[in-house]
């Protein structure tokens, strides 16, 4: 198959970062995205040149803004292979039989449940799993996290079970109908939380359960994670098997990475877009191992984590790529992301 014809319908945080990075795929083409208000949103995409597409009820409203559309929804689905649905959690099922009429594959969000589709994705989890499927479900941003490296560390040894306390943040910068607030609030007050749940979509036989708070922050996620392995392992051979894989980086605390505001601070230097780490971090110094136990603490960026994914999971569906290798070495090196520690140790 040559370049799969890609189109995005919702293009807020998570669409607009997949929408750009289909853009730098060699093997891909954005047709076009979906808006349902003509907004500053929209007027962005018309001003990167992206293929503005609307439901038909709302071309007057586009057109009185004086945004240019190329068409309707509809159109859009007769035009493409594989739609990516980053609409609100729930929207994405009202789709679902418009995706089918058209023929299109489809790629959905873990804002919704994982019967709308045919499979639950992570690319270090089941890729193969998923080559050729008609849709996919690309889990939540917590859950994205937790398979890396539950998945990872599954390639150093068996994982008897897994307990993780998910410390998350109140809501995204840009949202203003919620926020942080004066508590910290179990979320919910009981076990296991929807996290494990989700984890379980893609590996049903782990053994893994938890619990979660939201606390007055917008920029990360902090998870703090325990597992119990099927044999004793040594810190030396953990740090290793996480410095090896993909879109997993190690900060040192010591180097002043020792908060989700130095992380934030850290991509910003780097010159990253809105600030984006796909890259899922953990804080080398946490990494705890007694025997066959395994700890440690991570960073998750919301807005982003999945966004590689995203991309990966198209490639599934298309077949573009045949193993979870082959894509992540074109989807990494497309969006530059890094892996190893960071900052880099001095010469």
């Amino acid at each position: 198959m040559g370049r799969v014809r890609v189109a995005v319908n919702g293009f807020g945080t998570i669409g607009k970062r997949v929408a750009e990075a289909v853009m730098l795929q060699p093997d891909m083409e954005l047709v076009g995205v979906v808006k349902t208000r003509p907004d500053y949103v929209a007027a962005y995409a018309v001003s990167r040149g992206i293929a503005l597409y609307v439901p038909e009820d709302k071309l007057g409203a586009f057109q009185e803004m004086g945004l240019r559309v190329a068409g309707t929804l509809q159109e859009l689905l007769e035009k493409v292979d594989v739609v990516v649905d980053a609409t609100p959690g729930g929207v994405g099922a009202k789709y679902k039989p418009i995706y089918e009429k058209h023929g299109v594959k489809a790629i959905f969000q873990g804002g919704e449940k994982p019967e709308v589709a045919e499979l639950s994705f992570s690319t270090l989890c089941n890729y193969e799993q998923a080559l050729g499927r008609k849709s996919l479900r690309v889990v939540s941003c917590n859950t994205t996290a937790l398979l890396r490296g539950i998945c990872t560390l599954r390639s150093l040894a068996p994982i008897r079970h897994v307990r993780a306390t998910i410390v998350r943040r109140a809501a995204d910068p840009k949202e203003t109908k919620r926020g942080p607030v004066n508590a910290i609030v179990p979320n919910p007050a009981r076990a296991p939380s929807h996290h494990a749940v989700d984890v379980k979509t893609v590996i049903p036989d782990l053994d893994i359960v938890t619990m979660a708070v939201v606390v007055p922050t917008t920029l990360m996620h902090v998870h703090v994670v325990y597992a119990r392995l099927g044999k004793n392992v040594q810190k030396e051979d953990v740090v290793n098997t996480f410095l090896d894989a993909p879109r997993i980086l190690l900060a040192d605390d010591a180097m002043g990475l020792a908060s989700t505001a130095d992380l934030v601070e850290y991509a910003r230097d780097l010159g990253r877009k809105r600030y984006d780490i796909p890259e899922l971090v953990i804080w080398e110094n946490s990494i705890t191992v007694n025997g066959d136990e395994v700890m440690w603490m991570q960073a998750v960026h919301q807005e982003s984590i999945v966004v590689p994914e995203n991309i990966d999971a198209i490639r599934a569906v298309a077949e573009l790529a045949s193993t979870a290798e082959e894509t992540i070495a074109v989807t990494d090196k497309t969006l530059g992301l890094l892996r190893g520690r960071i900052p880099a140790a001095p010469a």
